[in-house]
């Protein structure tokens, strides 16, 4: 890459056999420029992404421990008791996007009016996932800046999209791509994120002694439990459960050198390898 690609003195980047570009920079770069990338959207916006290499601080171990137990009725329960509420931003915005994918069918095909149809469908597609991104990334930010470690469900995402019923609110609340960025800003700032079997039953079993519930349909939210008599609110428990869990599969000492070994219900493999941590 030639080093005039990008001028950091505030001028227009270089593209190559186009010329110079008004470029809007959002914050200043640092770092040594590696590698610049154009791209085009659907909705005929560029967009450049700018690759630099920097030192990163060390990370500091800061915070608390969490279970966080994801879902459609709360987008995700902390074991702390605080539910965060889902954005649905698709459905908000479904009514507007049925009218102009009908706009677009009536349009000729290859048509200048086809193409502003296409366009102004376009651009709401590119704000919903814009409105969806930016929630993901500050709430894995909120969460990773406040804790130490983080435990979850390895959902299979994939498999619960075949159920068409819920497909569109899983699709919605994007739980993929929110965990992908919890894992490398955990890794960034010294926030270990662990994942547990999703088979293991978090919402039956009794977070205070233990007993499991041998049925727990999705319409139950509060339930008691026969054993202790303990009153349970179902996503608050899980998360509770998930995170007894998580930090049992925790292969690695702790700060106070203590092993810490793996539940027989949980899962054998961990996320990412090992490393260790300094208390809660």
């Amino acid at each position: 890459m030639k080093e005039n690609w990008l001028a950091l003195d505030g001028r227009p980047i270089y593209v190559p056999k186009v010329g110079h570009v008004r470029l809007v920079l959002p914050r200043a770069l640092e770092g040594v420029l590696k590698n610049v990338t154009v791209s085009r959207t659907r909705s005929g916006r560029y967009f450049v992404s700018i690759q630099v290499e920097m030192e990163m601080a060390a990370s500091v171990f800061t915070g608390g421990a969490i279970g966080l137990d994801l879902g459609l009725r709360e987008f995700a329960t902390l074991s702390t008791g605080q539910k965060i509420r889902p954005p649905q931003y698709y459905r908000k915005a479904q009514k507007k996007r049925r009218r102009l994918a009908r706009q677009l069918s009536r349009k000729k095909l290859g048509g200048h009016n086809h193409e502003k149809a296409r366009l102004r469908l376009a651009r709401l597609d590119e704000k919903i996932s814009n409105q969806r991104r930016d929630f993901h990334h500050k709430l894995s930010r909120m969460l990773v800046e406040e804790n130490q470690f983080i435990g979850l469900e390895d959902l299979n995402v994939r498999g619960m999209l075949a159920n068409h019923h819920l497909a569109k609110s899983i699709g919605d609340a994007g739980w993929s791509a929110f965990v992908t960025m919890l894992g490398y800003k955990g890794e960034w700032d010294g926030c270990r994120v662990e994942k547990i079997s999703p088979w293991y039953p978090s919402s039956k079993t009794c977070s205070v002694c233990g007993a499991k519930m041998e049925a727990m349909p999705l319409n139950v939210r509060i339930w008691q439990c026969l054993m202790c008599g303990t009153v349970h609110d179902r996503d608050v428990n899980a998360a509770i459960n998930i995170l007894k869990q998580s930090t049992a599969g925790a292969v690695e000492s702790n700060a106070w050198g203590q092993s810490v070994r793996p539940s027989a219900d949980g899962y054998a493999g961990l996320t990412r390898k090992p490393t260790c941590f300094s208390g809660w």
